[in-house]
């Protein structure tokens, strides 16, 4: 291998190497961006857990009567 052929290895190498740089920041700053605008996303909403409220329970919190469509977990239909 003659001092030539060396340059141009150890050239395209730390270019090689400064490119990834400049991508993994351009990656880092996007990511970045996208975290401070974009809204979650929920894919699983029927996974979440749903809250059951009893009318003592709403009584208590303040609210003068519960609306007459609420059921509470406890009552037949």
């Amino acid at each position: 291998m003659d001092m030539d052929t060396a340059a141009t290895i150890l050239a395209g190498s730390i270019l090689t190497m400064m490119a990834f740089v400049v991508i993994v920041i351009g990656i880092v700053v996007i990511n970045n961006i996208f975290s401070k605008y974009w809204k979650p996303v929920k894919w699983m909403r029927m996974m979440d857990h749903p809250m059951y409220v009893t009318r003592e329970e709403l009584e208590h919190a303040g609210q003068n009567q519960a609306s007459p469509e609420f059921k509470s977990p406890q009552e037949k239909v």
